[in-house]
């Protein structure tokens, strides 16, 4: 494997490392419920996230390089959703855990394997990849879900930020002036005729905020 081979593969591990990181301190200092409860329509939340992408990297980390993950997994290929939420008898810790070890085996595979090793992934419409690929693709998953927790969090309680040390106190002031900034903006661009149909401005039993 080329110096440039290995640069890239550090550099996609390193990411994936501090996006991991961001998803799960995201869970911090919430209650247990809160950590569980729906928080979107579809069902989502904080928990079942950590619980998916742990499902995810024990995958694609694993059998798609014929390395399987010493845990148990149910079939891929049939899943039914349930790696998206925990039942009562999961505990937060358990899946934690399960994430970290998710981790620990990932990196063996990512550490041992170059960057042009071969995998097959048997629920792609193109199922033969290489580690590179693979890399890229959990990086992105990861990436997306933790923007997804961002806003779980934001919702939950106003916290915001990508790490501990860089997170701000909450201004709620400052954070109402902003929101009336944008919704201004918003109803401007709309124009009057428009806007005359919006909740809350006023004109369908809403009050403007």
């Amino acid at each position: 494997m080329s110096v440039l081979d290995d640069l890239v593969k550090d550099h996609l591990h390193r990411r994936l490392e501090s996006t991991r990181q961001a998803l799960v301190w995201k869970l911090d200092d919430l209650s247990e419920y809160d950590v569980r409860r729906p928080l979107t329509t579809t069902g989502t939340n904080l928990l079942g996230l950590v619980k998916h992408l742990a499902t995810v990297e024990a995958w694609y980390f694993g059998e798609v390089f014929g390395r399987p993950f010493p845990q148990p997994l149910g079939r891929w290929q049939d899943a039914d959703g349930s790696d998206l939420w925990a039942n009562p008898a999961e505990t937060r810790d358990q899946i934690i855990g399960f994430y970290h070890r998710a981790w620990e085996h990932a990196g063996t595979t990512i550490n041992e394997l170059p960057l042009d090793a071969p995998g097959h992934v048997p629920w792609w419409s193109r199922p033969d990849v290489t580690l590179f690929t693979v890399m890229v693709h959990v990086l992105q998953e990861t990436a997306r879900h933790a923007g997804h927790a961002d806003i779980l969090r934001e919702q939950l309680d106003g916290r915001t930020g990508m790490m501990p040390e860089y997170e701000q106190p909450v201004d709620a002031t400052a954070r109402e002036a902003h929101w009336a900034t944008v919704e201004r903006a918003a109803q401007q661009a709309v124009g009057d005729s428009y806007r005359a149909e919006l909740p809350g401005t006023g004109r369908q039993g809403g009050s403007a905020r």
